[in-house]
């Protein structure tokens, strides 16, 4: 069998069954009477704090399809905010849950091991592109890994300053939020925060934060850390780590500069510095590669993983070189991380992505992306069109030459596209992020950009 066969092989043989019907499909105008009834009891009981983008009320949903309790069908280019990735209801990974329900629900990993947690560490370790033996810690969300990694540095290296990037998004917890640069709305009245956390300027090529043009970039973006950070305001030796997202997720998802996270990295090991990988949003073959980091060829000291680790299960993992995973005795733990079922939901997903995943969403996403750039010749809206694999970002703009980002028109977007029956988020100042389960096929992004090209023409032709 030829290797572009066994490629398609493989790929039709982790995919779910398809949908039995038609998709998207609007039957009553969103939101409908049923949804609109379980919206009004939300806002009486529900902390006020969770508003959704649109008012979405799911009723089920599989592989590509959430379906509202309306009977709407939508195509779902959000998958639970990347996190949804061999599809909803994968039935390799229902499987595997239920089988677990059956022998165990949950038992403390840090009073009691079981057999589930090992093996997905051992499989965590030998993926994971990072030299040397490792360890690796579960838990359970992003932010608590995020929270792990930022401890483990601090113990290991003696030092207490960290260093993220204006437009990061590591989490809400308080300590999280610290590190956090996305909104300042996450941070507003929760202060006094985390000490001794630092910010600077992120690889975001379309606004250069020093003004470069791409033909005269040499990633001057770095001097900001090196020549101003480091030289006035934060010594190196008293850096533990350094926390980045290879691709940028709720800033905007924006892809370095090439040269960007080679460069960080060569800089950490200079200060003697650990780099933190954070891949919560961008990892688990949603760029495809099964890390984003592999396509920037660095060599993270932690990597930070969740979200799409287990279809929607809840599970995060810090993955730490041997000399780094070195904890004082009983100084962390967590009740319920690495549960039984959230394991075993993970050894399935990864099956599934090593299995042909992450090649179909290498291939859907590069067929994508080109058709989505083929939008920008007619639609002035679209000032970039950015991305690695099935993690696309569409930059809505007032003006291609001024660059000025056009909010209200993003929201415009996102919300009309959802009454057609097409799923995204927002993301950055003016972002729609496209972030559909590694289960999409052609035709299903071929549904995506016919919605996109309507909703444009619409919104462009109502000024």
């Amino acid at each position: 069998m030829s290797a572009k066969k066994s490629a398609e092989h493989s790929a039709a043989s982790v995919m779910p069954p398809p949908y039995p019907g038609e998709y998207p499909k609007i039957v009553v105008p969103p939101p409908g009477p049923k949804s609109k009834a379980w919206n009004v009891r939300d806002k009486a009981v529900v902390s006020q704090n969770l508003t959704p983008d649109y008012e979405l009320v799911t009723e089920r949903a599989s592989g590509m399809v959430v379906e509202d309790l309306d009977g709407n069908r939508y195509l779902d280019f959000a998958a639970g905010i990347s996190t949804v990735s061999t599809g909803h209801c994968h039935p390799a990974v229902v499987k595997a849950v239920q089988e677990q329900a059956e022998r165990m629900l949950h038992i403390c990993y840090t009073d009691f091991h079981y057999p589930a947690y090992i093996e997905l560490c051992e499989m965590l370790a030998e993926l994971a592109p990072m030299s040397g033996k490792k360890r690796v810690f579960l838990s359970n969300s992003g932010a608590e890994a995020v929270e792990t990694s930022i401890k483990l540095a601090r113990i290991r290296t003696g030092r207490s300053k960290i260093i993220a990037f204006y437009g990061a998004f590591h989490g809400r917890t308080l300590g999280t939020v610290t590190l956090t640069a996305s909104k300042p709305v996450q941070r507003l009245s929760c202060g006094p925060l985390l000490p001794d956390v630092f910010h600077t300027h992120y690889s975001y090529c379309y606004r250069c934060p020093v003004n470069r043009k791409p033909d005269s970039c040499d990633v001057q973006c770095l001097e900001l850390l090196t020549d101003s950070m480091f030289h006035h305001t934060v010594p190196p030796q008293e850096v533990a780590a350094v926390l980045v997202e290879p691709i940028q997720g709720e800033g905007g998802f924006i892809p370095p500069h090439a040269e960007f996270l080679p460069r960080l990295q060569a800089l950490c090991r200079e200060h003697g510095i650990l780099l933190i990988a954070d891949e919560v949003q961008c990892g688990m073959g949603r760029t495809g590669k099964l890390f984003a980091s592999e396509h920037y060829g660095i060599d993270p000291d932690i990597f930070i993983l969740a979200k799409g680790i287990a279809s929607g299960m809840p599970i995060s993992a810090v993955i730490a070189r041997d000399e780094v995973m070195k904890w004082n005795n009983g100084s962390h733990g967590s009740t319920f991380g690495g549960n039984p079922l959230s394991c075993q939901a993970a050894l399935a997903t990864l099956r599934l992505l090593r299995g042909g995943l992450i090649e179909n969403a290498g291939k859907v996403g590069a067929g994508l992306l080109k058709k989505l750039r083929g939008l920008m010749e007619r639609h002035p809206l679209l000032g970039d069109v950015r991305g690695l694999g099935l993690m696309i970002g569409l930059e809505i703009v007032r003006n291609r030459d001024t660059r000025a980002p056009a909010p209200a028109e993003r929201e415009r977007i996102v919300r009309r596209a959802f009454e057609r029956g097409l799923l995204t988020l927002p993301c950055g100042k003016s972002t729609i992020r496209l972030s559909p389960p590694l289960v999409c096929t052609d035709s299903d992004a071929d549904k995506a950009v016919s919605i996109l090209d309507e909703v444009l023409t619409e919104i462009e032709a109502a000024g």
